[in-house]
């Protein structure tokens, strides 16, 4: 009797700690793409000319990385594929993206006089 229930129960187990463990690499590859959008734009915002190298350091494999600088901010996106594990392939592949904004120091912001912080 046990037999029969566990080679019913085994396979729906192992897909079930297979999708757990997917589901997992998946929220450790977000939290990597939002890390890389903040290593990036905190570098873009200094004025660091490898602002995109070092965010896609800090990316994901294969990710992508945009750098947008606007007059008193500046976004890097992070987008990276997250394939399934598997012969599952494209049907459940997800695709992990991330922004991050930061304010320019390289400009004067409004009300910004220049003048140094008091002491």
């Amino acid at each position: 009797m046990a037999t029969a229930e566990t080679a019913v129960a085994l396979p729906a187990m192992v897909v079930l700690a297979a999708m757990l463990v997917w589901a997992v690499l998946a929220a450790a590859g977000e939290v990597r793409c939002v890390d890389a959008a903040r290593v990036g734009a905190r570098a873009a915002a200094r004025g660091d000319t490898d602002a995109e190298a070092l965010a896609r350091a800090a990316a994901p494999p294969g990710a992508r990385v945009e750098v947008a600088q606007g007059t008193e901010t500046v976004r890097v996106t992070v987008e990276a594929p997250l394939p399934a594990p598997g012969k599952l392939g494209a049907a459940v592949a997800v695709r992990l993206r991330a922004s991050a904004v930061a304010a320019r120091e390289d400009v004067a912001g409004p009300g910004d006089s220049g003048a140094p912080w008091p002491s």
